[in-house]
């Protein structure tokens, strides 16, 4: 069976105790911690920043998955390799030179994603799939949890799907967030999603690792049906 990867959102977590969750969230089986970093600019929020990021790095060996929105991003990709990032996706409509942020990524050794907001055509982000590790599809607008699902942005996963196929590309992570939970995990899943953000619906639960299975499952299913 497809191998799903679960991304739980720190954003969802208790903030009073991050120290803890973190712990909760790996014991749980999670594959990587998704980080969303906000400028209020971009997005109209603000959540952490570097030294949170390198706070929990000293305590966690997960895959710290950094998803930036933020204005000019190229500014903070050394910051965020020191901090210990692993990697980082970012907004195209964000960024001056796609290519250059791509580089200055994976010139840290980390890996580079890109990410578009629901009203961003899929179109945009296609010619860069050859270069990338990550395509990240929001199914909400973002900045914010606690949106509801947008189902009509899986015809962008599927359409990522299949280009990185004809691209070369055929082990890019396609990820969606937003609105995911083991109800809506079915439908990423049959896009061709293999990496799903989730963030109320595993931190706002009492048993973490049971979510995270019943997502991964739910999308490994989706999956099959394909």
């Amino acid at each position: 069976m497809k191998k799903i990867l679960v991304s739980p959102s720190l954003l969802a977590a208790d903030f009073s105790r991050l120290g803890e969750e973190l712990d909760r969230i790996e014991a749980a089986g999670a594959d990587m911690l998704h980080l969303d970093v906000m400028d209020g600019i971009l997005v109209p929020n603000i959540s952490f920043g570097m030294p949170v990021i390198a706070s929990l790095r000293k305590t966690s060996r997960m895959f710290f998955d950094v998803h930036i929105m933020i204005v000019d991003p190229i500014r903070y990709i050394d910051a965020l390799a020191k901090a210990g990032a692993d990697g980082v996706t970012f907004h195209i409509e964000a960024a001056r030179d796609v290519g250059a942020v791509i580089d200055a990524i994976k010139g840290h050794g980390m890996k580079a994603g890109l990410t578009l907001k629901p009203g961003t055509p899929v179109s945009d982000l296609l010619p860069w799939l050859p270069r990338l590790d990550l395509a990240l599809v929001m199914s909400v607008e973002p900045g914010f949890g606690g949106q509801s699902f947008m189902a009509d942005m899986m015809d962008k996963v599927s359409a990522i799907r299949s280009q990185s196929l004809r691209a070369g590309n055929p082990d890019l992570i396609v990820q969606v967030d937003g609105g995911v939970d083991r109800t809506t995990a079915t439908a990423c899943g049959a896009a061709g999603a293999d990496c799903l953000v989730a963030g109320s619906a595993v931190f706002g639960k009492a048993d973490y690792a049971a979510e995270v299975a019943a997502i991964r499952a739910a999308a490994a299913a989706g999956w099959e049906s394909r």
